[in-house]
């Protein structure tokens, strides 16, 4: 496979849509990005690798970031960790307080907001320093130790989190948050603003694309079977409303970020990571879904 002509090709195909959509001006830091931009990065378990765009452009990876945050959990908690969350696909946005409400502060998966909120008070509970801890697991799965938090933009999600202030007040009074609200906010707002390009995306990806490689970075392990686990809530989850369409239009696992950032692997084959700040309504890259679409279709290959 020439993966370098095929993300060449699919930049040009993918042109039209180039002014579609906006960032998350609801952030905003986020919404100082420039929004003309693309990147693409594809790294096979080969050692394969493509580039094509602002590939080597970082941005804040926002919730890819709880992928990160979902290995190290079921690492610390093993099966204990769905006592406290779920893992179903969520059907509504993914920051529904209407949901979260209605089944009694146990969010429905890892990768909406309550849920990632969770996840950030299990981090908290266990770490002794738990941004340096998740930061260096991080550094670790991409093998790079630039990667680093940005405080201009968790500071602004912060100064602008109201609806995710509730989510978290309901999840302490249904008890399922143990920790100081501000403290868990401020972690998990801390994880969102992570800054990785697209080669580093795809190549911390590899460690979830390759179950048969052994899982073990910064001393976190994960089995096999828990990495196949990690994926199939990615397929299930990863773009919350919208996973059915990313299922059936791209048939990779994978998570989106409200920074326009996107990661999808195919198991035993590739990770590839896209960039493009623009969303469409439902929170997810234009431009990035349209790229992936074109990957597996133009390759013929998905899980399916």
């Amino acid at each position: 496979m020439d993966y370098q002509q095929l993300l060449e090709n699919i930049y040009q195909s993918i042109m039209p849509y180039a002014g579609d959509g906006k960032q998350a001006d609801y952030i905003p830091e986020l919404a100082k990005v420039n929004p003309d931009q693309f990147g693409m990065y594809i790294h096979s378990i080969y050692g394969e690798t493509a580039s094509v765009g602002d590939a080597d452009t970082r941005f804040s990876i926002q919730s890819i970031s709880k992928v990160f945050a979902l290995a190290l959990c079921l690492s610390i908690k093993g099966d204990e960790l769905w006592k406290r969350v779920g893992r179903e696909p969520s059907g509504t946005t993914f920051n529904s307080l209407i949901q979260l409400e209605v089944e009694h502060g146990i969010p429905r998966n890892p990768f909406i907001n309550a849920g990632a909120i969770v996840m950030a008070d299990i981090l908290l509970s266990h770490f002794e320093q738990p941004e340096r801890d998740f930061l260096s697991f991080v550094r670790a799965i991409a093998e790079d130790e630039t990667i680093d938090y940005n405080r201009d933009v968790a500071n602004s999600e912060r100064e602008n989190g109201y609806l995710n202030a509730a989510i978290a007040n309901l999840l302490k009074y249904h008890g399922t948050i143990e920790n100081d609200i501000e403290s868990v906010l401020h972690f998990y707002f801390m994880m969102c603003s992570i800054e990785m390009n697209c080669r580093e995306l795809a190549f911390a990806f590899l460690a979830f694309a390759n179950h048969r490689r052994r899982f073990d970075y910064a001393g976190i392990t994960l089995t096999s079977s828990q990495v196949k686990r990690i994926n199939a809530i990615m397929q299930t989850c990863g773009f919350y409303d919208e996973a059915g369409e990313f299922a059936y239009f791209v048939g990779l696992p994978g998570k989106s970020g409200v920074g326009g950032g996107i990661v999808a692997i195919h198991p035993l084959q590739y990770s590839v990571a896209v960039w493009s700040p623009r969303l469409n309504p439902k929170g997810n890259s234009v431009m990035g879904m349209k790229a992936l679409e074109l990957l597996t279709t133009e390759t013929k290959e998905s899980i399916f």
